[in-house]
């Protein structure tokens, strides 16, 4: 008669024991976690959507993501970076002033009658395609007018973003360059010492 598991005092694989359930509370308490910090994300995303905050935007929001997490639930992706209170700041600053200045480039071409403006679907290859990075990046693009995210390789860490005004190569080669330095920002702000060290050491 096999007295390992006796003798061990452990449980077989998938035992539903008292130590098979202390492991998995990390891994319960940590899939919670991460389903709130996506709720928490949706919600801050439809806000700045219609562009007032407001109880009601901020409850709609949240019913929102609780439904879209329901009904099409995100794969895990757990967050094991830093969040670097100085780099937010600058990066959130950083960003409004992108807002702003894409917001006046993007009214000019509208009101230039009889131009019709050039745009092109730029590939993006990132230098950190983490999970939470390549979203994190993804939206901060989506959300600066001229811009948008058709489609994300994850495997390969490659953004196609569609973008308006682009005349020539040196203009895709300047949005590129962009794109790197908002991911880059973005690492400073939220991403791990390893992430970190990887964005420092790759020249843009």
């Amino acid at each position: 008669m096999p007295l390992t598991d006796e003798v061990s005092g452990t449980s077989p694989p998938g035992s539903s024991g008292p130590q098979g359930s202390v492991a998995r509370e990390p891994a319960l308490r940590g899939r919670w976690r991460d389903r709130g910090v996506a709720a928490l994300g949706l919600t801050l995303i439809w806000v700045l959507l219609w562009g007032s905050f407001t109880p009601l935007t901020v409850a709609g929001g949240a019913i929102v993501a609780v439904v879209v997490l329901t009904v099409f639930p995100l794969p895990s992706v757990t967050y094991a970076g830093r969040i670097h209170p100085l780099e937010v700041l600058r990066f959130a600053g950083r960003f409004v002033l992108d807002l702003v200045v894409a917001s006046v480039q993007v009214s000019a071409l509208a009101f230039r009658f009889g131009h019709v403006p050039r745009s092109a679907v730029i590939a993006v290859p990132l230098k950190v395609p983490s999970d939470l990075g390549l979203t994190l990046t993804a939206l901060a693009l989506s959300l600066v007018p001229g811009s948008l995210i058709v489609e994300a390789d994850r495997d390969r860490g490659v953004l196609y973003v569609h973008v308006l005004g682009v005349r020539d190569a040196a203009d895709a080669d300047r949005f590129r360059r962009g794109v790197l330095d908002l991911e880059r920002r973005i690492v400073q702000a939220f991403g791990s010492p390893a992430e970190r060290r990887v964005i420092e050491e790759t020249p843009t």
